[in-house]
């Protein structure tokens, strides 16, 4: 029997956003820990087992990849996505023990403007090339995103793009910050306006695109910072560092 449900694990702030867009073209059922965040209707559907995609939302921690294993077991889905930032190889543990195909699929955007910025940025995947069921995973998961008018495009592997969600996203960014955050502590040291001595790239990054001010604010949140624990590596351990000494040097 073809399963036409699908289900998202998570309803934070980027399971519900998917959960808005995705329902406008299909059955979309939410499912948390927190029941308050979801519907009488989705508190009895949870018993069901006709699950297409179930689509993970859940924070990353070091019970992760226990958590999908055990939400594959309630569900029965006959595919994974795995839409969380991760660290790398998480999807690789997951899929070598499972029987059905699991792809990776990270968001990129602002929170606070998810459901546009969804629609926005292309959504990339990736899957492993020894899953099961490689050519229909793949092809559903695009007429999806197609059909919600989501962008999108596959990557080699979903290690590439554990990395590229983590090294080119979130901690470039914070890198990006913390030269503001270097180079207004350096203005304030001379006594100089920080966004006058910046006038001096402007133009160059008007032409070339590789002199970018940025605002050198203190890195809140918990997308940039906490996503430096998902890589060991003691350079990018720096993004952290020069952020607190920021942070003491403005009090």
């Amino acid at each position: 029997m073809k399963k036409n449900n699908d289900i998202i694990a998570g309803l934070g702030e980027i399971g519900t956003p998917l959960k808005k867009i995705f329902s406008k073209d299909q059955i979309v059922f939410g499912y948390d820990t927190n029941q308050k965040l979801m519907s009488s209707k989705e508190i009895k559907f949870v018993e069901s087992k006709d699950i297409r995609f179930l689509h993970v939302c859940i924070p990353f921690n070091k019970n992760f990849v226990r958590s999908v294993k055990s939400l594959i077991k309630k569900f029965k889905p006959e595919c994974v996505i795995i839409h969380s930032t991760v660290e790398p190889n998480t999807t690789k543990k997951i899929q070598n023990n499972s029987k059905i195909p699991i792809i990776y699929s990270p968001i990129r955007g602002v929170h606070k403007r998810m459901q546009r910025d969804l629609k926005r940025y292309t959504k990339f995947f990736a899957i492993g090339n020894n899953a099961p069921r490689l050519r229909w995973a793949i092809k559903n998961y695009s007429d999806l995103l197609k059909k919600c008018g989501i962008k999108t495009k596959k990557m080699s592997s979903p290690v590439t793009l554990e990395l590229g969600k983590i090294i080119c996203d979130t901690s470039y960014y914070g890198w990006l910050i913390n030269y503001a955050q270097l180079s207004h502590s350096i203005a304030k040291d001379y006594n100089v306006k920080y966004d006058e001595m910046w006038e001096f790239a402007d133009e160059i990054h008007r032409y070339l695109g590789n002199r970018p001010k940025m605002f050198p604010g203190f890195i809140g949140g918990h997308c940039v910072i906490s996503n430096l624990d998902l890589i060991q590596n003691q350079t990018l351990d720096l993004i952290k560092k020069m952020n607190s000494n920021y942070s003491k040097k403005r009090k």
